[in-house]
Order: structure tokens, then sequence, then C-alpha cells
């Protein structure tokens, strides 16, 4: 049986779907789904409640505590209250809109039988795009260089993505100080060093509709978190030259509209490059937010 982590936050219209199109996947003993709900609305809790299916777990964690420490609530939750006979080799996680094609897992299953040092693997955006890392900006994509089966990459993303149980023992799971976005390359990297690799399994196809996040909270936890990845991983020196090539990015975005990205927000930028220096990570500030 593959154990299945699927996050939710207010969208119950979303997640419910989702988990069907989960334990639909045929793979060797079945799917188990366990839905981690980030803090949600009363109501929308309740819908959720009312609207998964009997052999869909539910955790509900209170408060939204992110991406990376609502998937560890649930992979702890899986580790902790195995079901009998269960063993699985490898966990997965996604979003509570992502869509995999039928044959996905099994598609992503098998390639990985044939990669005993894969320690993470995600589906296919079908976009013809790998992330990979660099030392100065982080997570960015390079073309494909492959059409079908393992895709090297340097970290895998979010909208469907298995971990190894053992590289999750060796290496330890998501760092929380993200909250979200580059946690999966952290936690690639730090596999990397340990000796496993990360890719993408062409031709096993999720899609991700929707971006559902305040453009404000994407751009700070975007730029807060890859100097956080870079420092950590690179050195201060790098996270020194990323920190002034955003400085400069902000300057020309706000004297030339042509230039700003699809999440600009100046305020959130600054704050951004003020937590970080001070080292403040964690949930986005109320005044990002909106909360």
């Amino acid at each position: 049986m593959l154990p299945v982590v699927i996050l939710h936050w207010n969208r119950p219209e979303r997640v419910v779907p989702t988990v069907a199109r989960f334990l639909a996947q045929e793979v060797p003993g079945g799917v188990r789904v366990v839905v981690v709900d980030n803090g949600s609305e009363p109501e929308a809790l309740a819908t959720v409640r009312a609207g998964l299916p009997a052999e869909a777990e539910l955790v509900e964690l209170g408060t939204n505590q992110g991406f990376g420490p609502g998937a560890n609530a649930g992979y702890r939750h899986i580790l902790d209250h195995p079901r009998p006979g269960d063993d699985p080799e490898w966990i997965g996680l996604a979003p509570q809109d992502a869509e995999p094609a039928p044959d996905c897992l099994a598609r992503m299953l098998a390639t990985l039988a044939e990669r005993p040092r894969a320690g993470l693997a995600s589906a296919d955006f079908g976009d013809g795009a790998t992330p990979v890392i660099d030392p100065y900006f982080g997570g960015i994509l390079a073309p494909a260089t492959v059409t079908e089966g393992w895709q090297p990459a340097g970290h895998p993303h979010g909208t469907l993505m298995l971990a190894r149980r053992a590289m999750l023992a060796e290496v330890g799971f998501f760092d929380e100080r993200y909250f979200a976005y580059c946690e999966e390359a952290d936690l690639a990297l730090r596999a990397a060093a340990a000796g496993w690799e990360s890719g993408l399994v062409r031709g096993a196809i999720v899609v991700n509709p929707e971006m559902g996040t305040r453009s404000a909270v994407v751009d700070y936890l975007q730029l807060r978190n890859t100097l956080l990845l870079v420092q950590e991983h690179s050195g201060r020196y790098h996270a020194t030259v990323r920190g002034l090539y955003a400085v400069g990015q902000l300057l020309t975005g706000l004297v030339s509209p042509s230039h700003r990205g699809p999440y600009w927000d100046p305020r959130a930028r600054v704050r951004a490059l003020v937590d970080h220096t001070r080292g403040r990570y964690g949930p986005p500030p109320a005044v990002v937010s909106g909360r």
C-alpha cells in the first residue's frame, strides 16, 4: 500500500475530488490517503469531514502551519499509525488541488523500482521543464533532457512527490522554517549530500489548475526562503550577492513596471529582505498575509 499525504486549507470542493483521484490509482495494495487540514474555517472543515470517504484519514492541525510543517504532520501520522501489514517504501505528498492522471502513481513506482538510490521523485507537469538548483538563485527551471521515464532534477516539485522512507529516516523531514516554498529544494540538497538522487518521472502526468495564495505572500516567501536556501547550502557570500540582486530587482521594478514579476509586491519584498537579515522565518507576518 502506498500512503499519500494531501494538504488542505479551506478548499473542500477541491480536496474531496482529489482524494477520490488518489484512491482510484491502481498501485499494488492500493492507496492510503491521509488528509492534513491546516486550520481551515469551521464550515470548510465540516464540509471536508462530511465529504471524505470512510477509508480516508483526517488529521486536524487547528492552525495554518504551512506546507512543510503540514507535510511533516502527515508523515508522522503515517509512521506512528501503521496499518496492519504496512511497510511502505514510499510516502506521497500532494496539495488539495492536484489532479494525477489515472496511471500517474503506477508509472512513478515502476520507474523508481529501477533506481535504488532515488530518494525523492515528482510527477510530470507536462511543461518540459526540470527543477534545478543554482548556488545564487536557488530553485530555477531548465529544459527537459528526456521525454519518458527518469529525469534527474535538482529537487522535486510539491504538486505530487514521493519520498523514500529510508531517505526520510536518514536526512529528516522538511525544514519547518520555510513554511512554504523552497522546502523541497532544501530537502533534496540534504538528501544529495547523503547520496540520494532526486528527479521527475516523465510521462507520469499531474496538473495543478490554480494558485490560491495571495500574491504578497508568494512574493515574500519565495524571496525570503530563497535567501535562506542559498545561505544554508552555498554560504553567506552567495546569499549576500542574491540579496543585492533582489534589491536591484526591487528598485528596477519600482521605476519600470515591465520588469515586475508575476507576484510583484514591493512591501512584501522589503519585509522578506528584512526578515532574512534578522533571521525571522516560519509563517509570514500579518502585514504580508493580511491576517
